[in-house]
């Protein structure tokens, strides 16, 4: 998604579940996105600079207090958990002659928090109870679960075994669990404040049975090592278990759950080595979640579906949950040649994610958070072709199938230092309560740089203001991130009367837009922001300095440039990279005109003898543009937005680009005639129910630097909604 994406602690997720590129969804499954598609707006950032310091109360649940909890109704929820399994399997040669081959393999539980790999999942549910006067309760559950996944591991919930045969040589075989459910009734027993239940029904799973030929050759096929098969196969089965739920505030419970899963042998054709390969399935999985009742203020669901549903938080734990769709179309336009990384023309793409906001309060000022997100789709010719990508809700990363991935889980400490009183209401990633002017803030652990540097109440969010990625951000700000935009690191502020001070250092990925972090911390980024808020005629603004220095392998054009010489062929930026600095500093402004309109304005510069590392190719860029609430013409919460963004690179990585080189999103092959990228981008923002729709425009001149491409228009429609 977007990089700047604004966007459980398993301890504590019985009383709150967690809650940019890929991103995301070519078509939903199972009307998936939809249930959080309704739930009402707010538009906030998902890591917020202001940090609430209410007192934590122990823990006493208002509806437990309640005597008799009312749990007839439909509800809505939605959970997250660990899974583990096992497969056995066997696999027979058609035309060997011989018996079949037969084994056995595990889906093991595994965790790397700095790879964002694991045996954990995230999924939506709904239902129906009925409890009788004895205080028996029926009721019926629907749910559908996403585990996680990357580019290298396409799906962590797998297993596999490699075996050895002289009827098919050395081959690994493997299955992987795309995504699951399962429809259930459930039987329990109601009690004063808690629900205790046994559930069962029917299940279903989505696999990849996968054939991987490492050495040698099967008998009757024709499978050459190296040779990989894969099959996808649906298969039905079983699911039984137990569960506790109990009442939090209002018509919010959170639930406990173990879940047990089996299906039956079902096979597949690996045709490659004309071979029959069948298996069967089981999965046993912990999962706990929250549930919403329709019901009180939301009486019938019609009701609910226009309002969505009331906040989630209590004095110790809060939830919280947003949903994104977004569909971008690029016309034919002028395209001679093309490269590896050019945006290709007459193309259409679609991203959605469903993201889940949990926290709790641990002591005074102090904050944990968690945020696992469901991913699905891709941005235009998979995220590259142009250094402003007009999708900030789009990942360099794609999927075909939804997948879940732990986004952030962070600790944020803060201290009060005196000064006004500041009221701090309830949003993403933010408890209610006070804060003090004058404050020490303190943020550790997984997270985007952006959440807390070069923030704009104007132009950050790709959910509900602008999307182009160098409009939202400062296109110089190459931030320590991997392909999703989040890293491993701490950040500190420190709010004294006008100004505040952060500074931070990061993590970076292993290399130069790569997936993974670097497990040593051997590579990071030093950031530093100074802020200065004022008022120019009782209108409120601010503007802030930002600068990084990045530490890394990276490579430098020149030396790219010479050794294609010396060798041929394009210039290779990998061969040359050596632990080296890069850095940057760029403005960002902010300032209100008049009640209900803003200004924004960004410029920054960078190295540009060195490859960018982590966000886009851009060495200099200047943004500026201006929001306009619907106030202005009695539409209190339509918002218009136009902007604008020149992005720059230097003579010498244009000579780069012209040698055939490949930047992080751009390189066409060539570029004989390079020129500045110009950017235009307009929306227009709207309620629909409980849900915003967005239209936007924006028009690239010479995407990817390219004067012989283009210009390029790009139409969007969005739909975000957020509780």
């Amino acid at each position: 998604m977007l990089w700047n994406e604004y966007h459980l602690s398993f301890t504590y997720f019985s009383v709150g579940v967690t809650g940019r590129v890929m991103k995301r969804v070519s078509k939903c499954v199972g009307g998936t996105w939809i249930v959080l598609a309704k739930c009402s707006v707010a538009i906030a950032g998902d890591l917020p600079v202001n940090l609430p310091v209410k007192a934590p109360l122990p823990f006493v649940s208002k509806a437990a207090e309640v005597t008799g909890y009312d749990w007839n109704g439909w509800y809505v929820g939605a959970h997250a958990g660990v899974i583990r399994g096992s497969s056995n399997w066997s696999a027979t040669p058609p035309g060997a002659g011989g018996p079949s081959l037969n084994g056995s393999f595990g889906l093991p539980f595994n965790f790397d928090f700095m790879g964002g790999t694991g045996s954990y999942f995230a999924g939506l549910q709904g239902g129906y109870n009925h409890v009788f006067p004895s205080r028996v309760m029926v009721g019926f559950e629907v749910d559908v679960t996403f585990p996680n996944s990357d580019v290298q591991v396409p799906f962590s919930v797998r297993g596999s075994q490699r075996v050895t045969s002289p009827l098919i040589g050395e081959v690994t075989y493997g299955e992987a669990v795309i995504h699951y459910g399962s429809a259930r009734a459930r039987l329990g027993y109601a009690f004063e404040h808690f629900l205790l239940y046994g559930t069962g029904g029917l299940a279903w799973t989505y696999n990849q049975a996968t054939r991987d030929q490492v050495t040698g050759f099967p008998v009757g096929g024709f499978a050459t090592p190296g040779t990989v098969d894969t099959r996808l196969l649906w298969r039905l089965g079983w699911a039984a278990g137990a569960g506790i739920e109990i009442p939090l505030t209002g018509n919010w419970t959170a639930k406990a759950e173990y879940l047990s899963t089996g299906f039956g042998r079902k096979g597949v054709t690996f045709p490659a080595a004309a071979e029959m390969f069948a298996s069967d399935l089981a999965m046993q999985s912990v999962r706990l979640g929250v549930n919403y009742r329709i019901g009180g203020d939301n009486a019938h669901i019609s009701d609910f579906m226009a309002k969505g549903p009331s906040a989630l938080e209590t004095d110790r734990v809060a939830f919280h949950a947003q949903a994104t769709y977004v569909n971008q179309y690029a016309p034919p336009f002028r395209a001679p040649y093309s490269g590896q990384n050019s945006l290709a023309p007459n193309i259409g793409r679609e991203t959605a994610d469903v993201t889940l906001y949990a926290g709790v309060r641990l002591w005074k000022g102090a904050e944990a958070w968690v945020n696992p997100e469901i991913d699905q789709g891709f941005g235009l010719s998979k995220s590259v072709g142009a250094a402003g990508f007009p999708s900030g809700e789009a990942y360099k990363v794609g999927a075909n199938y939804p997948y879940t991935r732990l986004h952030r889980a962070f600790l944020r400490q803060t201290i009060d230092l005196g000064g006004e009183v500041q009221k701090v209401d309830a949003g993403l990633n933010q408890f209610s309560g006070s804060q003090t002017s004058d404050r020490l803030v303190f943020t550790v652990g997984k997270f985007s740089v952006g959440d807390i540097f070069d923030t704009n109440k104007y132009a950050h969010d790709p959910r509900v203001d602008f999307m182009n990625w160098t409009i939202i951000d400062t296109g110089t700000f190459d931030y320590a991130a991997d392909a999703w935009a989040y890293t491993v690191g701490a950040a500190g502020e420190w709010y004294q009367g006008p100004w505040t001070l952060r500074a931070g250092l990061f993590d970076l990925s292993i290399a130069p837009n790569a997936t993974h972090l670097d497990s040593q911390f051997g590579q990071f980024q030093w950031v530093g922001e100074i802020e200065r808020r004022y008022a120019i005629w009782d209108q409120p603004g601010k503007i802030a300095i930002s600068g990084f220095l990045t530490r890394g392998r990276m490579g430098s054009f020149q030396d790219a440039i010479q050794l294609a010489a010396v060798n041929g062929g394009p210039a290779d930026i990998a061969a040359v990279r050596r632990y080296q600095s890069r850095g940057g500093i760029s403005m960002n402004l902010e300032q209100q005109l008049i009640p209900n309109v803003g200004l924004f304005v960004r410029a920054g510069v960078a190295d540009g003898s060195k490859e960018p590392y982590e966000f886009t190719d851009v060495d200099r860029t200047v943004a500026a543009g201006l929001s306009i609430s619907g106030k202005q013409w009695g539409r209190d919460n339509d918002t218009f937005g136009i902007a604008g963004v020149v992005n720059g690179i230097s003579g010498v990585h244009q000579a780069f680009l012209n040698a055939g080189g490949l930047g992080i999103l751009v390189g066409d092959g060539k570029l004989p005639n390079p020129g500045s990228e110009k950017i235009f981008e307009t929306y227009y923002s709207f309620p629909v129910f409980s849900t915003k729709v967005t239209l936007d425009y924006q028009l690239i001149a010479n995407p990817a630097y390219n004067r012989d491409r283009g210009p390029v228009s790009v139409l969007s429609f969005r739909v975000h909604s957020q509780y």
